[in-house]
């Protein structure tokens, strides 16, 4: 059964999205660095220690935003992107309705 959904548009803006991520990668891994860095800072008190922790915990779970950027990939069902691009191959004729 056809998709009624653009696979391919589906997958064009995942590479956006994983492109941008890529480009964010270096800034929240020199982040994470500067909140390990403040944890040792002298005399810090506990509780600014917890909420440092908590930072750099929130910091790691952006990994997340890769999981389900592989996650849309996967539902998009097999063979759709290939049959999407053969039919515009062989020319396409879009319904009015």
């Amino acid at each position: 059964m056809p998709i009624k959904w653009s696979a391919v548009k589906v997958n064009e803006a995942m590479d956006e999205v994983k492109k941008q991520v890529f480009f964010a990668d270096q800034f929240i891994a020199e982040a994470k660095v500067k909140a390990e860095e403040a944890k040792k800072i002298a005399n810090l008190p506990q509780y600014v220690e917890q909420h440092v922790n908590r930072l750099i915990y929130q910091i790691e779970r952006m990994e997340e935003v890769k999981n389900a950027i592989k996650s849309v990939r996967k539902d998009i069902p097999d063979g759709a992107i290939e049959a999407e691009r053969n039919a515009g191959k062989h020319g396409q004729t879009r319904s009015m309705m």
